[in-house]
């Protein structure tokens, strides 16, 4: 009965600990000391509590519209421990994705975190791919919320006539991002040219291009 016991509050505790996408904090705080330094394995060496003060914990970087003239007509203005510092040990992350017209956030995804998005204004196609490889899409107007599983590959794009403002938010302080034609294309040092040609069944010209335009 004992050994049964264990197993199963083994079980708990492994049910328990994966539910999270960052480990949980053991006090009420620790705000990230200088984060854009060395990092400290799961987080950030924290400031003494003597120092820490309100501002540690306000962030008003996603106030402004991001800049959207660019190649994929999207900007990515992110609220991550790297930005808002007193989000280290938190499990939390937000950002603001701004979309043009016709714009995309391009195919990408979040090796640490699920996401949950939330359109402001405008109108997004918002949608993933499952390692079942099925396509999940919603078109989401301003109040509406879609989630994001994680590490799933993922795009926001703009359907409507206006510039479509969503926030982002993660259940880690630190998602971390993988872009597919960036990670694909523009990876330093590129990945074998026989790789890619193989791998999407085109001749090297066709990836000269795409990796002229990535990177590399």
């Amino acid at each position: 009965m004992e050994q049964k016991f264990t197993s199963f509050l083994l079980l708990c505790l492994i049910t328990i600990s994966i539910c999270h996408a960052d480990p949980e904090q053991l006090q009420d705080f620790c705000v990230a000391n200088n984060p854009s330094t060395d990092t400290i394995i799961n987080g950030f060496l924290c400031k003494t509590a003597s120092s820490v003060v309100s501002d540690d914990f306000f962030f008003a970087g996603l106030s402004q519209e991001g800049n959207t003239n660019n190649r994929f007509g999207s900007s990515i203005t992110p609220g991550n421990v790297l930005s808002f510092p007193g989000l280290n040990t938190l499990g939390l992350a937000i950002n603001r994705v701004d979309v043009a017209p016709g714009g995309v956030n391009p195919l990408h995804s979040h090796p640490r975190s699920s996401e949950l998005v939330f359109v402001m204004k405008g109108n997004l196609l918002v949608g993933f791919i499952s390692t079942a490889n099925k396509f999940y899409s919603k078109v989401l107007g301003p109040g509406e919320t879609f989630v994001i599983p994680k590490g799933l590959f993922h795009f926001q794009f703009n359907v409507g006539n206006s510039t479509a403002t969503a926030i982002t938010l993660f259940n880690s302080q630190l998602p971390g991002v993988v872009s597919a034609p960036l990670g694909l294309f523009g990876a330093k040092p590129a990945i074998p040219m026989d790789v890619l040609t193989k791998t999407f069944q085109v001749n090297s010209s066709i990836i000269s291009v795409l990796e002229s335009n990535f990177g590399n």
